[in-house]
């Protein structure tokens, strides 16, 4: 009983930590990036919807900081067993790989062609875009991360479609200044929530199996819950760092200053991903299901669209953004001259409209 409260102690210390840690790397990160950008500032700066510039700066070092966050909490439960180590290892992968191939993209990627039908349909004609290139390399990455947290081969397959899927899909989202963090926020939200949710059924399938001393004091809730081990928090608390990492940045995107781009937004859909295989897998099959419908409705429909057109998903998506800029009113002159003519000849109570259609020639010509 003491050892189970020690440990979720310990877990909950670690987790705050990782926090920390991931959000401090993150600003960390980006401000030593902004100074020393790889292959100069100009390689990272994009046009976003209003015309305006913005750095993709913003992706990396959130990679890096959800990266450092997972690893320090990975260090601070070392003695736990291999098994922290292999789930740490396995966010931290799936996180890694993402960014590097969406910084692939982000850097010699155009915007020729998008989309699983864009990208397939360019290799059906013997072009390898680098979006293709992005696919199966965050494909390979997402067998790798399913490698890593083990499981029987049903449970890999699921692993590895939940971080290429949600590397994927998450992406999607990133269209729109904080939109693409939103979501993460939701679904590490979604991620907890599930692993709450197991973990109380959990702790009542236990109660069921307590010998028969225990089951006799189990009516009685303070007996009762002292007997039953304490919920496992892996679920919970693994989508933490990199989300703070993404939220201490979050600041700069609703700002206009700097965007996710594709190493961004695939390395924080990617650790999501890698981060719910702690749950049970009716659990991961429903989140992968929800994923690859997702996936396909955008090649159909706009989520931006859909998105405006909803009210309160229009007004979650402008929350803390910038007010859209207002519709110039564009004035069209009007030639007078002719008309204020015409109106003198026939009298000033003639109208406008009865003056173009008068037959009468102004007066000077």
């Amino acid at each position: 009983m003491s050892m189970s409260r020690s440990s979720a102690g310990r877990r909950l210390l670690a987790a705050g930590g990782a926090v920390t840690a991931a959000a401090g790397a993150a600003r960390l990160a980006y401000s030593v990036l902004n100074r020393h950008a790889p292959g100069g500032t100009k390689t990272w700066s994009r046009t976003n919807h209003r015309g305006e510039p913005v750095t993709l700066l913003e992706g990396p070092a959130v990679a890096l900081g959800a990266i450092a966050g997972v690893l320090a909490e990975s260090g601070a439960l070392a003695r736990g067993g291999t098994s922290r180590w292999r789930a740490g290892s396995a966010i931290a992968v799936a996180g890694a790989g993402a960014a590097a191939f969406g910084a692939y993209d982000d850097l010699k990627g155009t915007a020729d062609r998008r989309g699983f039908r864009g990208h397939l349909g360019a290799l059906r004609h013997g072009e390898v875009t680098t979006g293709a290139a992005k696919l199966g390399g965050i494909g390979a990455t997402g067998i790798a991360s399913a490698v890593l947290a083990g499981g029987s081969p049903a449970d890999l397959v699921i692993n590895a479609g939940l971080v290429a899927g949600g590397a994927n899909l998450l992406n999607l989202f990133d269209l729109r200044p904080g939109r693409a963090i939103k979501v993460a926020a939701a679904s590490a939200a979604l991620i907890a929530a599930a692993g709450s949710a197991s973990a109380r059924n959990g702790r009542g399938r236990a109660l069921t199996t307590l010998p028969p001393p225990a089951a006799a004091l189990a009516p009685l809730p303070p007996l009762a819950a002292a007997l039953a081990p304490l919920p496992p928090l892996a679920a919970a608390l693994a989508p933490l760092p990199p989300l703070a990492a993404a939220l201490a940045l979050l600041p700069e995107d609703l700002g206009e200053r700097a965007m996710l781009g594709d190493a961004g937004a695939n390395a924080l859909g990617a650790m999501l991903g890698a981060a719910a295989a702690a749950l049970p897998r009716s659990a991961r099959l429903v989140m992968l299901a929800g994923i690859a419908g997702l996936t396909a409705a955008s090649e159909k429909v706009s989520f931006t669209k859909v998105i405006e057109r909803t009210p309160a998903l229009h007004k979650l998506d402008m929350l803390g953004r910038r007010p859209a800029d207002p519709v110039p009113t564009v004035r069209i002159p009007v030639q007078r001259h002719r008309l204020h003519d015409a109106m003198s000849v026939n009298g000033s109570g003639t109208t406008a409209r009865s003056a173009e259609n008068n037959d009468i020639a102004p007066a000077e010509e």
